[in-house]
């Protein structure tokens, strides 16, 4: 098994996520926000679960941030929508402004892996 290093951690496996699913994740310990994260084939996205507008959290319920087609995350609140690939508002209060992207990266045994700080 491949080592994490210490500045990094684990959220889960890229299997533990549905292809074109997402999924929510806990606070990392001593901190207030979670995480979630967008599953298109190998690839993943992740964002702090924070809306930019007000800063509540965009899930109505665990692990929904995706609109009814897939094709946009939705914040729950407002039904500010925002791009997949890239987090920015495309319609709604925040029009314009960004979801704040985590650096992730899927190692060579499919470990979803952030910054250790992410969401601090």
């Amino acid at each position: 098994m491949s080592e994490v290093a210490s500045d990094e951690r684990v959220l889960c496996r890229l299997e533990e996520i549905p292809d074109g699913e997402s999924r929510g994740f806990s606070p990392a310990a001593g901190a207030f926000t979670g995480l979630f994260a967008i599953r298109r084939g190998g690839q993943v996205f992740v964002y702090v679960n924070s809306c930019p507008h007000v800063g509540l959290p965009l899930d109505p319920a665990p692990h929904r941030f995706l609109d009814a087609k897939r094709t946009a995350i939705i914040c729950s609140a407002h039904g500010a929508r925002f791009r997949i690939e890239d987090g920015e508002c495309t319609s709604g209060p925040c029009y314009g402004e960004s979801l704040e992207s985590v650096p992730a990266r899927v190692d060579a045994e499919g470990r979803v892996i952030v910054p250790a700080e992410a969401g601090l």
